[in-house]
């Protein structure tokens, strides 16, 4: 199984920037895509944004014009560019294989944004 860590959190004012990394490890042949997941308290964690092997994205609406996600020169490696952060992007962020997040979870990386 995949398994998959999370890198570069912190708290932020609103407004501000913050650069999360994953790194994934395991039998990496059967990931395609990597994505970004999301919880916050008492939700059930929800898709972020997502990066195809060709490099296709797609993201959900409320960050679409504001996050990028990119991979590393190594297929392992995914990162998550958030800008213009919101109170409301305050989470902790995952990432796993895309669409279908089979990979073993990491403990995600915890994103707070001040208002």
């Amino acid at each position: 199984q995949v398994q998959f860590v999370e890198y570069g959190g912190g708290l932020v004012q609103a407004g501000g920037s913050l650069r999360l990394s994953c790194v994934s490890s395991g039998s990496m042949f059967s990931i395609d895509g990597i994505g970004w997941y999301r919880r916050t308290p008492g939700r059930q964690r929800e898709f972020v944004a997502a990066i195809t092997g060709s490099n296709w994205t797609t993201f959900v609406e409320v960050v679409k014009d504001r996050f990028t996600i990119s991979r590393g020169n190594a297929k392992n490696t995914a990162y998550l560019q958030m800008n213009s952060l919101k109170p409301e992007d305050t989470a902790i962020y995952y990432c796993n294989s895309w669409p279908f997040p089979d990979g073993s979870w990491g403990q995600g990386t915890k994103v707070t944004v001040s208002s």
